[in-house]
């Protein structure tokens, strides 16, 4: 079977770091060098105190379920289904919250508060974050 076309993210200066971190096995978040506010999705000017100075850095690559969805729906061609998405709390980040698609796992066994990591899958010249359950 044909693997699913993917709807790729447009690189832009901002963030190129994130989508690009996987390479290296990494989850770069951007922080504000003036005030240390964690900013996803990534932005060129700290929402906080406005600076300029925005530096992407390599995030735990761990965290929680804060919340899930299990998708039966094929919206792309041979899109496999089901799965779930899961909304992850960032350890380490405060306030930032990351969806991607859970792997590694039957969907229907994912819950709220399970702890995840994170792994990449490139597809073209970037790397999509995607996240496996923690045992233990």
């Amino acid at each position: 079977m044909n693997a699913p076309i993917r709807i790729l993210p447009e690189l832009t200066p901002e963030n190129t770091p994130f989508w690009t971190g996987g390479e290296r096995g990494e989850l770069m978040i951007a922080h504000c060098d003036a005030c240390d506010h964690a900013i996803h999705p990534p932005e060129l000017i700290c929402p906080v105190c406005l600076s300029r100075s925005v530096t992407p850095r390599a995030a735990a690559g761990t965290g929680v379920i804060h919340s899930y969805t299990v998708n039966y729906q094929p919206w792309l061609p041979n899109l496999q289904v089901p799965y779930a998405l899961a909304v992850v709390d960032l350890d380490g980040e405060p306030g930032v919250r990351l969806t991607a698609q859970m792997q590694g796992i039957d969907p229907e066994s994912v819950a709220i508060g399970q702890k995840v990591r994170v792994a990449f899958v490139q597809v073209e010249d970037v790397w999509i974050p995607e996240f496996h359950r923690i045992d233990g």
